[in-house]
């Protein structure tokens, strides 16, 4: 089951586990969809493998597989721009 993070490890917005925005890598980093537009050019900065779209976990299922509350962030040198 995916860890569904709160928040971008770039730039640390928000990402409800509903969120259309979320992307991640095969290692479940998670980005915003507009730092990875415009920072990391589809690429995760940790692996260097591609970010897509994160599946959104049904309503009924958050209830008993809840979203992670720990908050991700890591200095990318691409985030500081």
């Amino acid at each position: 089951m995916l860890v569904l993070r709160p928040n971008c490890e770039c730039c640390d917005r928000d990402l409800p586990a509903d969120s259309p925005d979320a992307r991640i890598c095969s290692f479940e980093c998670t980005f915003c969809a507009d730092c990875v537009d415009s920072r990391l050019g589809g690429a995760c900065p940790n692996c260097g493998g591609e970010l897509v779209r994160r599946p959104v976990r049904p309503a009924a299922a958050l209830a008993r597989f809840p979203a992670s509350t720990e908050r991700v962030t890591k200095p990318h040198k691409a985030c500081a721009a």
